[in-house]
């Protein structure tokens, strides 16, 4: 597949989950602000705009500052998860727009596709049959390999390095996609292309900087398409 602007033909696609393809981003956001009422935290209601793609560290503190104790912390948690869980049953989640004929092109054109996400297993699963997405993947990389590997979750490189190599294509054939400033830094150091799609939050300076492009949806990216 020739897109324009990139040089090197693409034989591969890799793609971010939460916020990407799906809308789940905002179904969490959601389920934080609902969760956080029933538990009375106080937290503002746009706290979780500040956690988007955030790192383990970043969550860390995040927790350290809002809660009373791990128990209280872990019910949050496993509240806002059973929320969205639900709400996924109910047919709330959906593919963002022009993903189904992104996918649709890319699997035309026989590219190899991956999904590169830090969600668990059970999440991705659940999410790919939901939207009738996951037959369009060989496999899916999560935070469960992570564990199991032994290395580091994005935004460093290391998730992306490996499914590279799980896809079987050289790396300049690849492109992946992302929608925050953590997992597009994830995808460069990896040294894949890397075009960002952002959801909540919109794309800083530097994104720009590292992006191949950065487009407001998949319709705009498809327009790219040779």
């Amino acid at each position: 597949m020739r897109v324009q602007g990139i040089k090197d033909e693409i034989k591969g696609i890799l793609l971010d989950m939460d916020g990407l393809l799906v809308n789940s981003e905002n179904l969490y956001w959601e389920a934080n602000i609902q969760a956080a009422k029933e538990a009375d935290l106080g937290t503002p209601d746009d706290i979780y705009l500040k956690l988007v793609g955030s790192t383990t560290n970043d969550m860390d503190d995040f927790y350290l500052k809002y809660f009373k104790n791990k128990e209280q912390r872990d019910q949050f948690i496993k509240r806002t998860d059973d929320l969205v869980w639900q709400w996924t049953e109910e047919g709330k989640l959906k593919l963002r727009p022009g993903v189904q004929k992104a996918l649709d092109l890319f699997q035309k054109a026989g590219l190899p596709m991956a999904v590169v996400t830090s969600n668990t297993e059970d999440v991705v699963e659940h999410n790919l049959w939901a939207t009738g997405s996951r037959n369009y993947f060989q496999f899916h990389l999560n935070y469960d390999d992570v564990k199991k590997n032994n290395v580091k979750p994005k935004p460093a490189p290391d998730i992306y390095l490996l499914a590279a190599k799980k896809l079987q294509v050289p790396q300049n054939n690849i492109l992946a996609f992302e929608d925050s400033s953590p997992g597009l830094l994830a995808a460069v150091n990896a040294n894949l292309k890397c075009v960002m799609v952002p959801d909540l939050i919109p794309a800083s300076k530097k994104d720009y900087q590292n992006a191949v492009f950065v487009c407001q949806d998949f319709y705009q990216f498809l327009k790219k398409v040779c």
